[in-house]
């Protein structure tokens, strides 16, 4: 159909119904700051966020590349689309009315609008028929089922709105279409009967099955997922795909579960249906269940919109199959964890247990602190690697090596890999300290260089020495030492007089301009307001429209994603280094800086003052050597790789 031409009126509702924020977060991770949302800009690019969603200006704005507008033109350049189909998408979303200029058009579109609405009714009605066979006399083994083996209370069975089909190969369809008086095509669209191959007619999707509905956002039932209560194949059954459901774009009780997540900013997944209800049972509301599926982005951040720190638990069986299971649902997030915009997180149960088994023997707080001690996804996978494995040994040594080169080879963010290179060669060195440096520059070398290959693990549990690492440019190495710098003191209250104190106590002033920018704001605003001593952040947000250059530059700094949390806990050790670094920079300009006034200098006529620039490069030169040999015993805290 042609696109018609909108009436005003609807252009205008739509835009006072849309959230900018619901909308950009369907396509893009946004993590909360202050009173704005920021997150990576898919217009370019980029590793450090620079895109930013204003709820109260229903406005985006990228600093990297400029683009910007309303919720309208984001969609429009994300899905190149025309203004037209995207108000009308939106119509849709928010259901506001449309009207169009072409009266002639109005029916079809309305057409549309309404055939959503028709299959919401069937949907309503079939999960309500579903209800009322569980009660009756058919349906009493699977309501003993729920209740006994499953173990729920009335109250959940019925928030859950949890039912039975009955065995009839078309009870359903004579219900609906016969007595209801709803069109067959209708019925099959909202797939619930399905058209026999041979002899004409139609059978029901769900027989003699336990049902449970499937809801979107807004509470409303768009599907079902039935269960067997015999030996019927597949165990479990969903309903086909249709225009209200998608099963890969689609989360078991997010509905039940989004303000839970909001609060706790913690996202619990699970594989099954029942084990999501039987955490919502014990009072842990934060869970949905995936329906079998790898996790594709789009419904991940669909969830991670509801969590501020992007937190998310996977909790599937602790068996080879759960394992197995966890790494398929991972799918495509795995590239968000690698760039650290999703705190994943692996929970596997002792014993093999589902969440629903263990909460039949054990309590909700036991399983809480389960979550509470689950490990990131990538400690989890480097557990996976040495499970089983006698690292003493040289074969399974080396095998442990290379599985964790390959995973260190695919995270994207600097910081945690060099966090996970000190994490990977502590493990490998078996408790011997001595080994660790040795071991982390082996890999760093290797990640620079992914051909070389070396003697590695040739003695049992023993890396063979390294050769040198290759040293980074000046510029590279002040960078990142300052950029730590700056990262502890806005993100370590109790450390901010200790980094404040030794920058005058050793004369240190930040290189970079866009750090002496950061600096510079930072004492103005604690100079303007003292009663913001232990957090300038939040007024430092503020400044980035007035000075979106300078703070597009310097935006990073204010991200602290789970792995720069570890890095917190030895803040003292890492200030030390960066002060060492810029320190050891600064002497290596001293020096060039005399030597180079000594060259100029006329000793024949001016003796006293060559000797004494003869002195001060001498004396910058060696202090230079001696920091830098300090740098190198900390070079996992500060070389970029």
């Amino acid at each position: 159909m042609q696109v018609p031409r909108l009436h005003p009126d609807t252009i205008e509702q739509v835009k006072q119904r849309v959230d900018i924020v619901d909308v950009i977060s369907d396509r893009v991770v946004l993590r909360k700051r202050g009173k704005d949302f920021v997150g990576l800009c898919p217009f370019h690019d980029e590793k450090s966020p620079s895109f930013t969603v204003s709820p109260q200006k229903q406005m985006y704005y990228c600093f990297g590349c400029q683009a910007g507008g309303s919720a309208i033109n984001f969609l429009m350049q994300v899905e190149k689309q025309s203004f037209s189909d995207v108000v009308l998408e939106l119509a849709r979303r928010y259901a506001v009315p449309v009207q169009t200029l072409e009266p002639e058009q109005r029916q079809e579109l309305q057409r549309q609008i309404t055939l959503r609405e028709q299959l919401y009714q069937i949907l309503a009605v079939t999960a309500a028929f579903y209800q009322h066979a569980l009660r009756q006399p058919q349906g009493q083994q699977a309501l003993e089922y729920l209740k006994s083996q499953r173990q729920l209370s009335e109250e959940t069975i019925q928030q859950f709105q949890l039912g039975y089909a009955p065995a009839g190969w078309e009870t359903l369809y004579r219900y609906l279409v016969e007595q209801k008086g709803y069109a067959v095509h209708l019925v099959e669209q909202a797939g619930l009967i399905k058209p026999r191959k041979e002899g004409g007619g139609y059978y029901d999707v769900f027989r003699d099955r336990l049902i449970i509905p499937i809801c979107d956002m807004q509470g409303k039932v768009i599907a079902f997922g039935g269960r067997t209560l015999t030996n019927e194949q597949p165990k479990y059954l969903n309903s086909p795909e249709t225009q209200l459901f998608n099963k890969g774009k689609t989360l078991f009780a997010l509905d039940k579960a989004k303000d839970a997540i909001a609060k706790q900013d913690r996202a619990i997944l699970v594989e099954g249906y029942f084990d999501a209800i039987a955490l919502h049972s014990a009072g842990i509301t934060n869970a949905v269940a995936s329906l079998g599926t790898a996790l594709n982005i789009d419904r991940i951040r669909y969830l991670l919109r509801y969590t501020d720190s992007k937190q998310l638990v996977l909790n599937f069986d602790a068996d080879k199959a759960g394992t197995t299971a966890a790494e398929r649902a991972i799918g495509e997030i795995a590239d968000l964890a690698y760039r650290g915009e999703v705190q994943l997180r692996i929970l596997n149960i002792p014993d093999g247990k589902d969440a629903d088994e263990y909460l039949k023997t054990h309590s909700h707080e036991e399983y809480r602190q389960l979550v509470t001690d689950a490990p990131l996804w990538l400690d989890w996978q480097i557990q996976q690697i040495v499970a089983g494995k006698n690292l003493k040994q040289a074969d399974r040594y080396q095998q442990a090596y290379q599985q964790m080169m390959k995973l260190l080879h695919n995270i994207v963010n600097p910081d945690m890999r060099t966090h996970y290179i000190t994490r990977c060669a502590e493990i490998l060195s078996q408790g011997e300290a001595g080994l660790v440096s040795m071991i982390a520059q082996n890999m760093i070398v290797e990640l620079r260089n992914p051909r070389r290959s070396g003697p590695i693990g040739s003695v049992p549990g023993r890396p063979q020495p390294a050769k040198p690492v290759p040293s980074l440019p000046e510029g590279n190495r002040l960078e990142r030492a300052e950029a730590l710098l700056l990262r502890l003191y806005l993100h370590c209250p109790y450390q901010r007089q200790a980094i404040a104190d030794i920058l005058e106590e050793r004369d240190l002033e930040f290189s970079l301009s866009h750090h002496r920018f950061l600096w510079a704001q930072i004492l103005e605003i604690q100079e303007t307001y003292p009663q913001l001593e232990l957090d300038p952040i939040s007024k430092l947000q503020d400044k980035r429209l007035e000075f979106p250059d300078e703070m597009a530059q310097v935006g990073h700094l204010f991200q602290l994603d789970e792995l720069r949390k570890l890095d917190i806990t030895r803040a003292a050790e890492l200030i030390r280094a960066a002060v060492t670094r810029m320190e050891q920079v600064m002497c290596k300009k001293q020096s060039r800086y005399f030597r180079e006034l000594w060259e100029k200098t006329n000793i024949a006529i001016e003796q006293e003052r060559g000797e004494k620039f003869s002195q001060e490069y001498r004396t910058a030169a060696q202090r230079s050597i001696e920091l830098d040999r300090l740098c190198q015993v900390s070079f996992s805290d500060l070389i970029e790789i």
